[in-house]
């Protein structure tokens, strides 16, 4: 399963350093705006534990991660869905990821140029939302105006998809965002379609030391269930080649903030990870949360979903702590499950199949 996170925000609030710190990866990081003009893209590791150890217990030649894609994409800025910057080369790009993470400014450094006349991540948020919100708006105008002669004409599917189209576009000019809202599975089937911008899950990242946020701006994040973290994308640029030793010597936490947003990103996507484990390799596989077990055969190989016999799961810790598959199989801690189990974080998991 291919995962694409979009790294945006106005120009100059951190997006590149954090888009270099995150992958490792070199990319201008001049201080001016637009200085990012095409999506660098970088493949990260989802960091993972049960993989480091799971790997130790079964001895396995190698580990492999799950990994998401990271778009870092031209600074926004207000009236981008009219051209203005970069405009719809911006908005384009949004488009072809799962996800995005908005990276707002509440850094005070005078040396980083700020494009807006005060430091406030409220107010740079509501300038992304805005520009997505209008550009939504377009794209459903242009699918209202072709459906309407069909729906004029009584074809129920035109019928049936003009009063979403109408839904949402009330929702849009009344400024909701609509991964915010609740749609039933119809909706969401025609929703899907249209790619639209604000539809994505996202999360905010407030680029600062914690006491440059002020408690007013994450009050508001609380209040409204916004997702966000605080992170000193600087600071954690610095220290991106440091070991967890190096870390804590140094009064660090031992968990890069990076690696933290890194797992909330894949949270914010709805996927869960299970795994498998032997001498050859220690894997983490990638699933929407809820797929049931030939979902997870068919993530290894299409032939274990089609042909699908049951699976043998265990809890990654309690295969961990028994210390092994044979001692966790004299515990009772192996379960065999059929087609209806619904796959859980952590489980390690071999399918049976037919050929």
């Amino acid at each position: 399963m291919s995962l694409s996170i979009g790294i945006v925000g106005l120009p100059n609030v951190g997006k590149s350093t954090l888009f270099q710190t995150i992958t490792k990866k070199q990319v201008d990081i001049a201080n001016y705006p637009f200085c990012t003009i095409n999506p660098n893209v970088g493949v990260v590791a989802v960091p993972d534990e049960r993989v480091d150890k799971l790997a130790e217990l079964t001895k396995s030649a190698k580990k492999i991660y799950t990994t998401i894609e990271f778009y870092d994409i031209a600074g926004l800025v207000k009236g981008a869905s009219e051209g203005e910057g970069l405009g719809n080369k911006f908005l384009a790009n949004i488009r072809e990821t799962d996800a995005v993470v908005y990276v707002l400014r509440a850094f005070a450094n005078s040396d980083i140029i700020n494009t807006q006349s005060a430091i406030n991540p409220l107010a740079e948020k509501e300038i992304l939302d805005t520009e997505l919100i209008l550009k939504d708006m377009e794209t459903v105008d242009k699918r209202i105006n072709g459906v309407e002669g069909d729906a004029r004409a009584g074809k129920k599917e035109a019928v049936k998809e003009l009063e979403i189209l109408k839904k949402i576009k009330d929702l849009l000019e009344k400024g909701k965002i609509l991964s915010e809202q609740v749609f039933n599975d119809d909706e969401k089937e025609i929703i899907f379609q249209y790619q639209l911008l604000t539809c994505k899950p996202r999360l905010y990242l407030l680029n600062g030391e914690d006491a440059e946020v002020k408690e007013e701006i994450t009050n508001e994040f609380k209040k409204n269930n916004w997702p966000y973290l605080i992170v000193d994308i600087m600071t954690e640029f610095e220290a991106a080649d440091l070991s967890r030793e190096d870390r804590q010597s140094l009064g660090l936490p031992i968990e890069s903030e990076l690696d933290i947003l890194i797992k909330k990103a894949y949270e914010t996507l709805g996927l869960i990870t299970f795994l498998t484990t032997g001498p050859d390799e220690t894997r983490a596989w990638t699933i929407k949360k809820g797929d049931m077990a030939p979902k997870a055969g068919g993530a290894i190989h299409s032939d274990f979903e089609k042909n699908f016999i049951r699976a043998e799961v265990v809890n990654w810790k309690d295969l961990f702590e028994a210390g092994g598959f044979a001692e966790a199989r004299e515990k009772a801690l192996i379960r065999t499950e059929g087609k209806e189990y619904v796959v859980q974080d952590g489980d390690v998991i071999e399918i049976k199949h037919g050929s």
